[in-house]
This record gives C-alpha cells, sequence and structure tokens, in this order.
C-alpha cells in the first residue's frame, strides 16, 4: 500500500557542531510492530556514515515511556530533564533530552 504510516527524519542539523535532533511520529495502528526502532536504526546509519555527526538527540515528553523505549533499545542515553522548558497549548511542559555518540554507535 501506498498509505503514509509515519514519518521520521533529522531536524535542526548543526554542522557547526556536527549533531541532529531526530524527530519520529507513527500512526498508532502501526505500535509495538519494531517499526520506529528499526526507522532509528537507519536514521542513525545515515546520520553517523553520510552526515559524519559526532551526536544525535532526541527530546521527549517525560511520560512517553514508548518513545522512550525505542531509544534505549537504540543505545541512547538520558542526559537530562528540563522543567517546564516547552510552552504548548497554554502550559509549560518538561522535556528528556536522550542522545547517541558516534563512538557508542561504532562500538
Amino acid at each position: 500500500s501506498d498509505d503514509l504510516i509515519g514519518i521520521i527524519g533529522h531536524y535542526k542539523i548543526d554542522n557547526e557542531n556536527f549533531r541532529s535532533e531526530i524527530g519520529y511520529i507513527l500512526n498508532p495502528d502501526f505500535h509495538n510492530k519494531g517499526i520506529i526502532t528499526d526507522a532509528i536504526k537507519l536514521i542513525l546509519q545515515y546520520g553517523f556514515t553520510t552526515l559524519q555527526l559526532h551526536s544525535v538527540e532526541a527530546i521527549i515528553d517525560p511520560g512517553n515511556f514508548a518513545s522512550e523505549k525505542v531509544l534505549i533499545k537504540n543505545d541512547f542515553v538520558k542526559e537530562a530533564h528540563l522543567i517546564e522548558n516547552n510552552f504548548f497549548e497554554g502550559k509549560f511542559l518538561d522535556a528528556v533530552i536522550y542522545s547517541l555518540l558516534k563512538k557508542t554507535y561504532l562500538s
């Protein structure tokens, strides 16, 4: 089928510091099938080999346990919990930063 089930990409590519932020979203009908886990593997390969990145970050909501699980499966580590860092729909929300270094990816 040609139906779009989700998106993933490198965002905020910082060529000066050799890093990027990744973001992804998947139609809930396709959750728990390993799709995002596999997609992250592919996008990391592209980032670390083609883009020659040193690190890749992902910023998630603290309660997004599915996203946290996917990142940990891909060897990301939690770096920070930012308190009331984002303003969304009239309120301040926390954010959690996960990252992966190229040397960890290659090991």
